[in-house]
């Protein structure tokens, strides 16, 4: 599996955790890989491997000057391509023989984005809608999650728990207007669209339509423009989940902070942890779900995490009784079987291309008689929908 996930662009770093040319260096762990990125006096991004190419230092420790991060113990410098380009305690240099691993890097839509992949089956730059709206237009929060990736991008997926779990008592159910759904799944190149159907008013039908981006992208319908998901693996047992979002008309800002529980106030900045977490229940409150809502825990991706995390940090399925309404996850976990034994064959696997570029999720009620995707279709991969070209950083 690692090595199929290593064949996408994976969201790193929010942009403003390196801030200008010669910031402070930050931590990064992908797949079990420790990483340090650092902004070089040009701006360039290098991600590299954290220890010293010497003798295994952390480069976290190093000082960033001079277009390289040296290491604080011998004065080995490594530049944003990993290249050795100084070697302080040496007469005689060898710097050419001994760089450190490095991944290219791009700064898209808020976001450093790495490649760790091999470098000949580097993809296409990951260019969503979200990443081309105006920053005024989008939002992006990360958030920790203790526990396997799979569980967590499984969790977004979930169409039927929403009305559920996050179910508030002052609001109008859509449970209760439309029952339980029907999970209809039409497979793409880069994974699939799905569409969570409900009884609608007048006999139609209430239908969402969302897409899954191979191997860890939910995109959702959201007002005039839409909102997602990324779940990334750090390791095994922990991984970072992304939201974001985006609308034509009204301001992004902060949308995807604090009414989802992923803002300032709900995750700490500096370290990316709920404060609500497993290690204070969530903060659960049982008179608020006797009378507020179904958990009694604030913000709609904290109740997520809650139950996600509540399964153990790698779930046993064998423990699992899925229904009609879990196709999709289904479906997920055969495509990421296949895509594996592609990988295994030598092959691209799916979604490692640019097919999702014009990917969009749409909802809407569908009168009775009405076919749904004549009207969904359309809207799901319009034609026409601008692809820009960004510079390497």
């Amino acid at each position: 599996m690692g090595n199929l996930l290593r064949r996408y662009w994976v969201p790193a770093l929010l942009d403003w955790e390196l801030p200008a040319p010669d910031c402070p260096p930050v931590r990064v762990q992908l797949m079990s890989e420790r990483l340090v990125a650092f902004r070089d006096t040009q701006g360039r991004v290098g991600m590299l491997q954290e220890a010293c190419s010497h003798r295994a230092a952390s480069l976290w420790l190093g000082r960033n000057d001079e277009s390289g991060l040296r290491c604080v113990y011998h004065g080995w410098k490594f530049d944003y391509q990993g290249n050795c380009v100084d070697q302080m305690n040496e007469q005689v240099s060898f710097a050419a023989k001994v760089p450190v691993r490095a991944y290219p890097c791009l700064a898209i839509g808020g976001v450093i984005w790495t490649y760790i992949g091999p470098p000949g089956e580097r993809p296409p730059e990951p260019l969503f809608a979200w990443t081309q709206a105006p920053v005024d237009k989008r939002s992006v929060s990360r958030v920790l999650q203790e526990s396997n990736w799979l569980q967590a991008f499984e969790g977004t997926m979930d169409t039927s728990h929403a009305p559920i779990l996050h179910r508030t008592f002052s609001a109008r159910s859509i449970l209760a207007d439309g029952g339980a759904p029907r999970v209809d799944v039409d497979l793409t190149d880069y994974g699939y669209r799905y569409f969570s159907i409900r009884k609608g008013p007048d006999g139609g039908q209430f239908i969402k339509g969302y897409q899954f981006v191979m191997p860890w992208t939910q995109i959702r319908a959201g007002g005039d423009g839409s909102d997602g998901h990324y779940s990334v693996p750090i390791d095994d047992q922990n991984c970072v989940v992304w939201n974001w979002g985006f609308r034509v008309h009204d301001e992004g800002e902060g949308r995807a902070g604090d009414v989802s529980g992923n803002g300032p106030s709900h995750v700490d900045q500096k370290t990316f942890r709920s404060f609500r977490n497993a290690s204070n229940n969530y903060m659960i409150d049982r008179e608020m779900q006797r009378s507020v809502n179904f958990t009694g825990i604030i913000g709609t991706n904290t109740q997520d995490r809650a139950v996600q995390e509540s399964m153990g940090p790698i779930l046993d399925r064998t423990q699992e009784h899925l229904g009609p309404s879990d196709r999709q996850i289904i479906v997920a976990r055969q495509l990421m079987l296949e895509a594996v034994k592609a990988v295994q064959r030598g092959e691209q696997p799916r979604g490692a291309n640019d097919a999702y570029y014009r990917a969009r999720a749409f909802a809407d009620t569908v009168k009775p008689g009405v076919d749904f995707r004549s009207v969904f279709l359309p809207q799901m991969n319009p034609e026409g929908q601008p692809i820009l070209q960004l510079a390497e950083t």
